[in-house]
């Protein structure tokens, strides 16, 4: 698995990335919505999230995300 870090550069380029399965923490997430935001990337997130998390996420991506409910 790629590194917070890494996954925000990768978001940031416009590359689109499914961390359904990453076990990255909301505030992870966070911030790599915020990089995708505007860039065209579709970041996937869990949707075992609590509703709060999900809304933070979603509002940092501003379009970007996507929540997958299993």
């Amino acid at each position: 698995m790629k590194t917070t870090n890494e996954c925000i550069q990768i978001a940031a380029s416009g590359g689109g990335l499914d961390l359904t399965k990453a076990g990255k923490s909301t505030n992870d997430l966070i911030m790599i919505a915020a990089a995708a935001a505007g860039k065209g990337a579709q970041i996937w997130v869990p949707g075992s999230k609590s509703t709060n998390d999900l809304i933070q996420i979603a509002a940092a991506g501003r379009g970007c995300v996507f929540v997958k409910f299993d």
